[in-house]
């Protein structure tokens, strides 16, 4: 079986020490280390029967391009630990909640002290000060602060639906911590300074929400549902069933597209009444009847490639099998020791290297502390006096 690829990476030569497990903080170092950042994650000492949470196998990439040790942050030699690796890499990322790190004695002062020019970033969902700052969360309450759920469609009950992905951890949370992580490095190779980030993924949120916010702030008008182009207000912009149970999507904002709409649905007499709010309920129902009439494969065949803005409804099962995008190489094999081999979800953001060999996954139990602690500049006497202390395992 080929080994992983070592093509070089942007991110390649520089460490970070991430001692969260999930959400945004996994998402961030899933996103770091697919552009080759060192990641070296630090678990909590399974001995102590500890609260964080251990990711199922095949989540966030299955632990790919990353180290793992488990040091105990409770013990005077779990932090001496922490304090030597924190000395030589170049990020640390962590997720308690706001306070804990430096009570632990591994907050960004502690830290700065043996690394100056470190870029500490700290995840949450609410930020680190502010009255909500200790509010424990999941990526819906940040969704719900942020605005999102509000301009978000409304479900069978009239409440707003939940949305069919974590996007308050994974971009308001996990992309946002890796642009300012990204952003600080740069600012450290050119002034020699270190930083202090501060992600809120409700920060996050609203910046998603940019363009209803900045609305309502500057003329006072307030995105709602079926109120707006994006939310729903108009035929041209919506989801659809077709005959077979399945879906398509319906983005024809352009006039253009729009008409192409028209013409290939034979509706040509809304041609010239894109935007006239009067006849939307009955374009919605004409457009609906018409997509009833035949399946989702038959409406892509049929508009897709031919300026219409529609693209079919993919179910998880479709989108893994897609053609376009097993074309673009969007996934890749890994095998893990005990749960055999599987598809996972191969690094394909811009710049990252999606043709990777297969992926050998480590099992959940083992860790590489000895080999992290022995690049950290640790003699083999001392791991052992670490590990049988309880320090690290």
């Amino acid at each position: 079986m080929p080994v992983e690829s070592k093509n070089m990476g942007f991110l390649e030569g520089l460490t970070i020490l991430d001692l969260a497990s999930v959400g945004p903080a996994a998402r961030a170092s899933r996103i770091l280390a697919d552009y080759g950042m060192n990641v070296i994650k630090v678990a909590p000492v399974a001995a102590k029967g500890a609260k964080q949470i251990d990711p199922v196998f095949h989540a966030y990439g299955a632990g790919r391009g990353m180290k793992k040790i488990r040091a105990d942050l409770k013990s005077e030699e779990g932090r001496e630990v922490i304090y030597k690796l924190a000395a030589n890499v170049d990020v640390i990322m962590e997720s308690y909640r706001p306070g804990v790190a430096s009570r632990l004695g591994v907050g960004y002062d502690d830290i700065k002290k043996v690394n100056p020019s470190i870029v500490y970033c700290s995840t949450s969902g609410y930020g680190q000060d502010g009255p909500y700052a200790q509010w424990a969360g999941h990526d819906i309450n940040y969704l719900a602060i942020g605005g999102f759920l509000a301009c978000s469609g409304r479900d069978s009950e009239g409440r707003p639906a939940i949305p069919g992905a974590t996007v308050a951890d994974s971009a308001g949370g996990g992309m946002h911590a890796a642009m300012a992580i990204i952003s600080a490095l740069l600012n450290r190779f050119r002034n020699n300074e270190g930083a202090y980030l501060d992600v809120a993924a409700t920060d996050g949120v609203l910046s998603l929400m940019s363009l209803y916010l900045d609305q309502y702030t500057a003329t006072g008008v307030e995105t709602r549902p079926n109120e707006a182009v994006l939310t729903g207000a108009y035929g041209w912009y919506s989801v659809y069933k077709t005959k077979d149970g399945g879906a398509v999507s319906v983005g024809a904002i352009e006039p253009h597209f729009f008409k192409n709409l028209c013409r290939l649905l034979e509706l040509e007499q809304y041609s010239d009444c894109q935007y006239d709010r009067s006849i939307q309920d009955e374009m919605k129902a004409a457009l609906q009847k018409k997509f009833l009439t035949a399946e989702r494969d038959h409406w892509t065949e049929l508009l897709a490639g031919e300026n219409t803005c529609v693209a079919p409804v993919l179910s998880i099962a479709e989108v893994v099998e897609d053609k376009h995008l097993q074309s673009r190489n969007s996934f890749m094999k890994a095998v893990h020791p005990s749960e055999g081999e599987f598809s996972q979800l191969a690094p394909i953001l811009a710049g990252c290297e999606r043709k990777k060999a297969v992926h050998q996954v480590q099992a959940a139990g083992l860790t590489n502390t000895d080999e992290v602690l022995r690049a950290a500049g640790f003699e083999k006497e001392e791991i052992i006096r670490l590990i049988n202390s309880g320090g690290v395992e």
